[in-house]
């Protein structure tokens, strides 16, 4: 009785402990995230209803209410709408109260109104998933009890606290607060680590953020998404169908002039070309920001950092005080307000969803026109890098 049903040493139910939280874990990020809130893989009904079947036992979330607030999450990222954003609640609110914001929003009936179309609403649904949603974790408990003896209430604990830390903690919490960034999205998403393997491929926030329907986080060679390696094994196996994938940039040689295969390129790829722009200008930009501090014209703690904060985002989305800053700034370099302008006319770009192809065109050629007339090496050459889209 002591032992359970399942005699087993305690590294072995350590084993246990991970492989059922990564079972929870697979299930979020496949079956709630990928396949019911983005549509970017459709799932056998086998599968499905086994992900939503070991949801129920392990977690108790309801479907609906899940992907409406990431529904909404993404809709409203950033602003004080998000459910959950760390950079309007604060990081240390939705790391240790995720689970909180989560039910807090649950029960706002707009939200599930507007945001929770197209998810599961069968008999099993409505008269038990959604209806006895606690019951499932009351029975996952006396399975655990009944399978390991009393150690099994510790396996119940951290089954129970895996998604809230993991999930609602992490990439909720530090997701949009602390990592790199591949691509310069509209908000603070961030890529925790290159290897997506304890929760499932989400680690890679910040690309998920820039191509939000594509079945794949992974985007870089040395990235690895399991979540993407479990739903190829079942493509294989005729049990899942990838819908969509977020495109590879291809380049080719530079053009003499952007013509209209290199605007939408230029379009589908613009979270890249933002991050490329920044990456490109930093050089100049940090020549020139050292110049100025050295004449004692600047702040101490102002570098190029500061600057490349306040390249990332829109100026509406810049702090009273980072306005400020930023204002200040241009203001005694007439090279850096060229950089600043440069970077907001071409996001202007894409921006103008009015224009015609043709009246973006001009536009964009007359942006590497200036590019290229501005005395700025560094503006220059990323003209011709906008020429090698393909």
């Amino acid at each position: 009785m002591l032992s359970g049903l399942l005699d087993i040493p305690w590294w072995g139910l350590v084993l246990v402990a991970l492989g059922l939280t990564h079972v929870t874990i697979a299930a979020v990020t496949i079956f709630l995230h990928r396949s019911q809130a983005h549509r970017a893989v459709d799932l056998h009904p086998v599968v499905s209803h086994f992900f939503r079947f070991w949801l129920w036992l392990t977690t108790g979330m309801v479907t609906r209410e899940w992907v409406s607030i990431h529904r909404k999450h993404h809709a409203r990222c950033e602003t004080p709408e998000d459910p959950h954003s760390p950079q309007t609640r604060g990081l240390k609110k939705v790391f240790w109260e995720g689970s909180e914001l989560y039910r807090a929003e649950a029960k706002v009936a707009e939200t599930l109104e507007k945001y929770g179309h197209g998810t599961p609403d069968d008999w099993v649904e409505r008269n038990v998933y959604s209806r006895h949603s606690a019951k499932g974790i009351v029975l996952m408990m006396a399975i655990d009890l009944a399978l390991f003896g009393p150690i099994g209430l510790t396996i119940w604990a951290v089954q129970m606290a895996w998604i809230p830390v993991t999930a609602a903690g992490v990439i909720n919490g530090v997701g949009h607060y602390w990592g790199y960034r591949n691509f310069a999205c509209e908000d603070a998403s961030t890529n925790i680590l290159p290897w997506g393997i304890l929760i499932g491929g989400e680690e890679l926030h910040n690309n998920h953020h820039a191509y939000g329907t594509s079945a794949r986080l992974s985007n870089k060679w040395y990235e690895f998404d399991i979540g993407w390696l479990y739903i190829k094994l079942m493509s294989y196996a005729g049990l899942a169908t990838v819908r969509r994938v977020a495109p590879t940039v291809k380049w080719q040689a530079p053009k003499p002039l952007c013509d209209l295969d290199t605007l939408q390129a230029i379009i589908t790829h613009r979270y890249d070309v933002m991050s490329r722009f920044v990456k490109s200008v930093r050089a100049d930009s940090a020549a020139e920001i050292a110049k100025l501090g050295a004449g004692a014209n600047l702040p101490q703690n102002w570098n190029f950092d500061s600057f490349r904060r306040w390249l990332h985002k829109e100026p509406a989305d810049l702090a009273a005080d980072d306005r400020a800053a930023l204002h200040t700034l241009l203001g005694r370099s007439e090279r850096l307000q060229t950089v600043y302008r440069m970077r907001q006319e071409l996001a202007a770009i894409w921006g103008r969803s009015t224009a015609s192809r043709e009246q973006l065109l001009e536009q964009l050629q007359a942006w590497c026109k200036r590019a290229e007339e501005s005395g700025i090496q560094s503006l220059r050459d990323f003209s011709v890098r906008l020429r090698c889209y393909a």
